[in-house]
């Protein structure tokens, strides 16, 4: 007869060290895993259910340890982290990898153009603005106007961005002007981010002390976090975008493909596909998820209430989005 799982383990947090970078990096290739995007609705919904039950002490019988993890594994790539809500399929980081090695890989074969460039750019913001939006922290809700108006700036900004940067382009040599994608990229993702998540900037996002007890909202937490996605997301775009356009470079130059030219596509695609598989949780790994900050760094209100309410608290936790 098997043992009964243990009602003590801490699912609140991931099942990884994410002091350390190794750990990080473990947590996010399970949260980012492509496959997660794939499983049934029915399946979301029992993960849903068992890390609810583990969570007010009931685990069903036969559950096992490792089921426990993967059950929580599910929930944490479908599941906001604040509010609790499902996520849009396509703005879950587990959708990260097939949706933007198609969005990249096309960005990177069709830059000729003005019109090719401003549609791939226009749906790389689009798509990003969706994920922005998903992976944001806090639990305020955003109101339609909100939300359009910061969709319409950060697309705006984005596909201008883009559209000087080709400009800039055709007085570069050919190897050089392939590198204008992820240049845009780069450029639109200080733009996007910041103006999807403008309301955690205005307002603030929740931040808790160690036990998890809400101590308020920061604007300054917001700032933080907001710089470390930016650097995560530009991040994830250095591989995709750096490696596949000096390979293609030199491929193009080949028989193979001045024979098959339609290959071009799927062979760039791919290509991209296989630096994102990689490059999507390491870099989502750069800063934890949970990140920090001193008390001494929040607006002067914030540190006045912490230091009424909790005069212990010298560091702040809160959710910085992804």
């Amino acid at each position: 007869m098997s043992e009964e799982l243990s009602l003590n383990i801490n699912i609140k947090e991931p099942r990884w060290d994410q002091s350390t970078f190794m750990g990080r990096a473990k947590h996010f290739f399970m949260v980012t895993d492509p496959r997660n995007v794939l499983l049934s609705s029915e399946t979301l919904e029992e993960a849903r259910v068992t890390m609810e039950n583990y969570r007010s002490g009931i685990a069903k019988p036969g559950l096992t340890e490792d089921e426990l993890w993967r059950a929580k594994y599910i929930y944490d790539s479908a599941f906001h982290p604040d509010t609790g809500e499902k996520m849009f399929v396509i703005g879950r980081m587990s959708a990260q990898v097939p949706m933007n090695m198609s969005i990249t890989g096309s960005m990177l074969t069709f830059y000729r153009t003005t019109p090719a460039v401003v549609f791939w750019q226009w749906v790389n913001q689009s798509f990003n603005a969706v994920v922005n939006y998903t992976n944001r922290s806090g639990d305020a809700p955003m109101t339609v106007n909100q939300l359009g108006v910061a969709y319409v700036s950060a697309t705006t900004g984005a596909v201008v961005t883009a559209l000087g940067l080709k400009s800039l382009a055709s007085r570069l040599p050919p190897i050089a002007s392939r590198f204008v994608p992820f240049a845009a990229v780069a450029a639109a993702n200080c733009i996007n981010i910041p103006f999807m998540r403008q309301r955690e900037l205005k307002y603030g996002i929740p931040v808790m002390d160690e036990n998890g007890n809400r101590l308020g909202e920061s604007a300054n937490a917001a700032k933080q976090a907001i710089v470390q996605v930016v650097v995560s997301r530009i991040g994830m775009a250095v591989p995709a975008m750096a490696i596949p356009p000096v390979i293609m470079n030199s491929l193009e130059k080949r028989a193979f493909l001045k024979r098959f030219p339609i290959l071009n596509a799927p062979v760039q695609v791919g290509l991209v596909g296989l630096c994102l598989v990689f490059a999507t949780p390491l870099c989502c790994a750069l800063f934890p998820q949970k990140s920090s900050m001193s008390v001494s760094g929040l607006e002067e209100n914030l540190q006045e209430s912490i230091r009424q309410n909790s005069p212990n608290t010298t560091t702040v936790y809160f959710n910085k989005g992804l």
